[in-house]
């Protein structure tokens, strides 16, 4: 089974939020555990990253690495191999990631666009989704 945690600031206020990230894990958990952690602030940010394996962290920015779905299915894949499984996805705040996550750890763009961090961990687990159904050769990527 796979570990995946998705370290965010702030939490889900809306139900249509919650319920779409609901069906996503349900969708998925045959293969993957999903842990959501809130952080108030940079901070309480920074200080839940510090518990977590460097190996394991990809942080999300719009500068980051670009990848087409299917390259995206593969990094996670080989992501998943090298971090033993195990994955922590960062979204920051309103501001974006603190100045110190952008230079320690991978970044990974999923859009140039801005999103709020609300939509991103929408935008994130489906991709997540997607990935996986790549992986094992499911028509729902087409």
């Amino acid at each position: 089974m796979f570990k995946i945690k998705i370290i965010s600031i702030g939490k889900n206020k809306e139900t249509w939020l919650e319920n779409a990230l609901a069906e996503y894990k349900k969708r998925l958990c045959q293969l993957v555990e999903f842990t959501f952690i809130w952080a108030k602030d940079n901070d309480h940010l920074l200080q839940i990253i510090e518990k977590e394996s460097k190996q394991s962290i990809i942080c999300l920015d719009p500068n980051g690495k670009e990848f087409d779905s299917l390259q995206f299915s593969k990094f996670i894949q080989d992501r998943l191999i090298k971090a033993d499984s195990r994955l922590a996805f960062v979204i920051g705040g309103a501001e974006g990631l603190p100045l110190s996550l952008k230079s320690g750890y991978e970044l990974v763009s999923l859009s140039r666009l801005t999103m709020t961090h609300q939509l991103t961990r929408l935008f994130l687990i489906e991709q997540l989704y997607r990935a996986f159904e790549i992986a094992k050769g499911s028509p729902y990527h087409k």
